[in-house]
């Protein structure tokens, strides 16, 4: 099956081997935008179309983990770093902020609290997901891993599916 008969909400595997995008973000919202925003950019120019699952569920895990940078790593003054990598399996997404307190965790929802379900999402989407602390000095990195539709079909993850768009669309950073 090749990418023009494959369903419109499957993207194909990209045609390019291996690809890489890095960068330093300001920890403000505008910056956690514009992270998104790039790195939308960047999922479309590696062949993961921005109107199919993936690419959505992409984008949110990167919203995500750059808002928490934003909201739980800032250190004022100081920058987050998106790393993304591709190769044709797999999309590794690295947040890195600089504040070394505070270790990610996945909070469980309540309807007392309109926060914290992050990175709730994250392990949803996502099919691996963890933390480490910074390589290169204070701070940590929370990585993400999400293995792309073989052939126009989902990987083999338990059958994720995205919360409806009006959901994900609400979700404020």
């Amino acid at each position: 099956m090749n990418s023009e008969t494959a369903p419109p909400n499957c993207a194909p595997r990209p045609t390019s081997p291996t690809g890489h995008f890095a960068m330093r973000f300001s920890s403000t919202p505008r910056g956690a935008r514009l992270a998104r925003r790039l790195a939308g950019q960047r999922f479309d120019a590696w062949d993961i179309p921005y109107d199919c699952d993936a690419h959505h569920a992409l984008t949110l895990i990167v919203a995500e983990l750059a808002a928490n940078a934003v909201r739980h790593g800032r250190v004022p003054g100081r920058d987050f770093h998106l790393s993304l990598a591709c190769d044709a399996t797999t999309v590794r997404i690295e947040v890195t902020d600089t504040r070394t307190e505070g270790v990610p965790v996945v909070a469980t929802p309540t309807d007392l609290r309109d926060t914290g379900r992050g990175l709730l999402l994250v392990e949803y989407l996502s099919d691996r997901w963890d933390w480490h602390p910074r390589r290169d000095g204070p701070g940590k990195t929370v990585w993400a891993e999400y293995v792309l539709p073989a052939g126009g079909r989902p990987a083999a993850t338990g059958g994720r599916t995205l919360l409806p768009s009006s959901t994900a669309a609400s979700a404020p950073l």
